[in-house]
């Protein structure tokens, strides 16, 4: 038994009514009625003026009703011009959490379709996310790390981050529609997308596994569509169509755009156009003229659409593109579409009505294009009608547009149950500055939340029918973050050191806030950390304060006369690991250091290293006994200090020497060291004698002199 479908085309420029039957999935065009609008009660898809386009509905239904009986009840598409596509991402910190799961990555998908909603709201004043439905959307990329990958599935690393495009249908698209045709006495018996109506009878489900786009050219504005494994992945248009070619006849030649129109037309058809000016005169163009008069605008409108097309499908062509609609006749779009794409031409086409299958029409309909979209919308509501779907989401009441396999995903877009929901909230972390640079220590992890379809488990991905009963039980918050100095300093801070054979463990010298911490010490938000590391010799020693032993490593060197003088043979001899060492060498984990030390100069060494000579003495005979003859050449002064020259001298002293007796030795100084003397009972005389030779008490002496004195006894008579 056959069944009439009623269904309406509501476009920007007119409304197409059409009249088909259906026997056994055997469609037949009965009749189509075209009416274009008096006013501009239609913009980008949207009605603007209910009453205009009700009276137009009126005059279509009441011809069709003349011919086919009484019509009651209509099929009706939401203009595929009137969604809204929109782009966006989410990053998030997955540092220290488990592997990515395939519902970790839906929830991550739907927190990105509604940040996407959210950039929508932010262009529209007064909008609410209920004012939009989400009727699809794609992923453009995943990326870990800032890398682009594949799949985030079973991933883990830093940072996550995912790219969609959704697609949404304005509420009041659908509200506009319904209120129309009240006013037209029609019940609204289905309702599709116009992209969707097309698809569904050019694009067979079998073939929907296919990356193709289907683009509908109309009057004012360019549909597209894109089908990828098995599904319709992203809808968008290009407000650029057939009236910009109409409009570059009417300026090029000078014409009322009518005129443009037909002559237009006329391209299709015939070699000669004939075109009337504005001022009257009639001319005969060439049909090659007059397609290089359109070939900017051609080019144009396929760069448009081409753009728009990459755009919606990651960057990549198409295995191949659709064209249906009045604009799809275009002289020279499939070639230009072509080398926009870079695909060869017979990967685009433009499909008529003759390629929908299972359908017949009456003779005085043409096969045109133009008609696919409305017969489209008449058979896609017959076979895949889209209704208003209730369920309840934590007992609410949510309404959802049934456009496609519905999930609780959707339901939660619907419901306003954002994404952040879907997981406990992270503990609460702690922000510390170590050495100037400030470090974040996150909190623990939030645990999902769970999700009951009907009582039983499910995922955001679990596909839902009315009258479902979904629950959002939320998941636990994670735990505050804790942390010790221990755990932000290095390991490699601390070590196990060996001096002179006892052992030390050196941990870094540490503050928190200004006051002295241990490795254990707990840290507090905000908290301010300064340590400092042990890595040479030198910090070492200080670390462990062994300042006399640093003291001992440094360059031996005295002040003499305010100058340096350096004696490295008494510095102390550094070795590590038995090596030959500096203080600036860095020390390892279990390093042993020793060290010799030399033994602190004298002052008579350091005299005479510098030639200086501190007591000037000789030995000598007299009077057959061996006398050494002994005075201070130069004073030593030691820090200030005066010293015997058997005193040592510190690393870094100031040494003073000060000239007291640099006279020569004569004759005369022998009685200062020796204890002979003149008997008291002596009278007579004496004779001097220096190596046997006469000599007197003034006489210079030397080292190794033999100085005698005879005495002669004076003869008594």
């Amino acid at each position: 038994m056959s069944s009439k479908l009623f269904a309406l085309d509501i476009g920007t420029r007119s409304v197409v009514g059409i009249i088909l039957t259906e026997n056994n999935d055997h469609f037949h065009v009965e009749d189509i009625l075209v009416k274009e609008h008096k006013e501009r009660a239609m913009v980008d898809g949207q009605i603007h003026n209910v009453m205009y386009v009700a009276d137009l509905i009126n005059e279509i239904k009441h011809e069709l009703e003349d011919k086919h009986g009484s019509l009651t009840k209509v099929s009706v598409a939401a203009a595929g011009r009137s969604l809204k596509t929109e782009q966006a991402s989410v990053t998030i910190n997955i540092r220290n959490r488990p592997i990515f799961t395939e519902e970790d990555i839906s929830r991550l998908e739907l927190q990105a379709v509604q940040q996407a909603q959210q950039q929508l709201l932010q262009q529209k004043e007064d909008a609410k996310i209920s004012h939009y439905y989400c009727v699809g959307y794609s992923v453009l990329y995943y990326r870990l790390d800032g890398e682009e990958i594949g799949s985030l599935l079973d991933q883990q690393g830093d940072e996550a981050q995912i790219e969609v495009i959704a697609t949404f249908l304005p509420r009041v698209v659908v509200e506009s529609l319904i209120a129309a045709l009240k006013r037209a006495d029609l019940e609204m018996d289905a309702l599709t997308l116009e992209p969707i109506a097309a698809i569904n009878v050019l694009i067979p489900p079998t073939m929907r596994r296919l990356n193709v786009a289907l683009v509908d050219i109309g009057a004012g504005t360019s549909d597209i569509a894109i089908t990828d494994k098995s599904t319709v992945v992203a809808y968008g248009m290009v407000p650029t169509a057939g009236d910009e070619i109409t409009e570059a006849l009417s300026d090029h030649y000078l014409l009322d755009f009518p005129v443009a129109e037909k002559a237009k037309r006329q391209l299709q058809t015939e070699e000669e156009i004939l075109i009337q000016d504005i001022l009257g005169f009639d001319q005969y163009f060439s049909k090659e003229e007059v397609l290089k008069a359109i070939d900017p605008a051609v080019k144009q409108l396929a760069k448009a659409i081409g753009e728009e097309i990459l755009r919606l499908n990651n960057r990549t062509a198409p295995k191949a593109v659709m064209l249906v609609g009045g604009g799809s006749l275009t002289p020279n779009l499939t070639t230009e579409l072509g080398a926009v794409l870079d695909l060869p031409e017979n990967r685009i086409a433009v499909r008529g009505i003759d390629a929908i299958q299972n359908l017949t029409k009456e003779d005085h309909i043409k096969a045109s294009p133009e008609l696919v979209t409305p017969i489209g919308i008449a058979i896609a509501a017959k076979k895949m009608p889209i209704q208003y779907m209730s369920l309840t989401v934590n007992d609410q009441v949510v309404r959802l547009f049934e456009l496609k396999e519905m999930t609780v995903a959707d339901a939660f877009l619907a419901a306003n149950i954002r994404a952040k929901q879907l997981y406990g909230k992270p503990g609460l972390g702690l922000s510390v500055s170590v050495n100037g640079q400030d470090i974040f220590i996150p909190g623990g992890h939030g645990q999902p939340a769970e999700i009951l379809v009907n009582g039983q488990q499910a995922s955001t991905k679990t596909m839902i029918k009315t009258g479902d009963a979904i629950q959002l039980i939320e998941g636990q918050d994670g735990q505050p973050a804790v942390a010790t100095v221990r755990d932000i300093v290095d390991n490699a801070a601390i070590k196990t050191i060996m001096i002179q054979h006892t052992k030390y463990v050196i941990e870094p010298k540490i503050t928190v806030n200004g006051s002295p911490a241990s490795l254990d010490s707990a840290l507090k938000d905000r908290d301010v950390v300064a340590f400092e590391i042990a890595d040479t010799v030198e910090e070492i020693f200080k670390l462990t304060n062994n300042w006399a032993l640093l003291k001992q490593f440094e360059s031996f060197y005295i002040q003499v006369d305010g100058k340096p003088l350096y004696l490295p043979e008494f510095s102390a001899q550094l070795m590590i690991n038995d090596k030959p060492a500096k203080l600036s060498y860095a020390v390892q984990d279990e390093d042993s250091i020793t060290f010799q030390q030399q033994a602190l100069p004298t002052v008579q060494r350091i005299a005479d290293q510098m030639n200086i000579l501190l007591e000037d003495n000789i030995i000598i005979h007299f009077q057959n006994e061996m006398l050494e003859l002994k005075k201070m050449a130069n004073e030593v002064l030691v820090n200030n200090s005066v010293v015997s020259p058997l005193s040592t001298v510190p690393n870094g002293a100031t040494v003073s020497f000060i000239e007291k007796d640099r006279s020569r030795w004569i004759y005369q100084d022998v009685f200062r060291f020796s204890n002979w003397q003149l008997p008291t009972t002596f009278k007579g005389n004496f004779t001097i004698l220096r190596n046997g030779q006469p000599a007197n008490f003034d006489m210079e002496i030397f080292g190794g002199d033999k100085l005698e004195i005879l005495l002669e006894e004076a003869t008594i008579f």
